[in-house]
């Protein structure tokens, strides 16, 4: 059986200054723990159901790993009906920007935990391996983050940093996304770092003036503005042509 004390660890990982604190974050589902055994994550400890643990020692036989009830998951799971195993994770140290990938995605105070998470799973579809997330974005490790990624976390690296030095550092093109630049369906770039903005007040002024580029989704309509992550997922479509 596990401690009420425990219990109350897995839980205290909910919250962002007990992440930083120890280090660790919280990962639960079936699929995503199952590619986490084989990932570059390191796992500190998992909590599973008895059932779950028969079916998968196989792969289990290197982490600590606990049997507990389907109740003590509860207590410690984000949801209301959770699934069959919860992992403890290390958060690993941020990634060194790379200028060996055509694209790399930027988002400049995304602030929505579950924005940040769909537009990670997005990266991950479009095969972009590196995001920059500045001081103003959401924390990666948050719990809805991590289940909005639907396990794409453990194939995008986070680069933490200021984005136009970022993408200075490597000889990058600033590429923004704005509502006066030109029509992305018309644009090419051989590379870039593309930058997507807050979701309510768009792109900080001191990275547009930094910019190389400006694109934009031609609007057809009267809506006023789209989400942040449907934006991301139109313009990288657009510029991976």
């Amino acid at each position: 059986m596990i401690s009420k004390a425990n219990i109350q660890y897995v839980k205290s990982l909910q919250d962002k200054k007990q992440r930083q604190k120890y280090g660790q974050f919280v990962v639960e589902g079936e699929k995503s723990i199952t590619e986490l055994l084989t990932s570059r994550f390191e796992l500190v400890r998992m909590y599973a159901l008895q059932e779950w643990m028969q079916v998968n020692q196989k792969i289990i036989n290197k982490v600590t790993c606990e049997t507990v009830t389907f109740n003590e998951l509860k207590q410690m799971s984000v949801h209301q009906a959770p699934q069959s195993v919860l992992a403890i994770v290390r958060i690993p140290a941020s990634a060194q920007p790379d200028p060996g990938q055509r694209y790399i995605l930027a988002l400049d105070a995304i602030q929505d935990p579950g924005n940040l998470g769909t537009i990670i799973r997005i990266a991950d579809w479009y095969g972009i391996r590196q995001i920059v997330c500045n001081k103003g974005c959401a924390d990666v490790y948050n719990p809805k983050c991590i289940n909005s990624t639907m396990g794409s976390f453990l194939r995008v690296e986070i680069v933490y940093g200021e984005i136009p030095e970022t993408a200075e550092s490597i000889g990058f093109p600033l590429i923004v996304a704005t509502l006066d630049g030109e029509d992305v369906h018309e644009s090419a770039f051989r590379k870039g770092m593309i930058v997507i903005g807050n979701e309510g007040h768009g792109i900080h002024k001191d990275i547009i003036k930094a910019a190389t580029h400006r694109v934009t989704i031609p609007r057809r309509g009267g809506a006023e503005s789209l989400n942040a992550a449907v934006s991301a997922a139109v313009i990288i479509d657009n510029l991976m042509r």
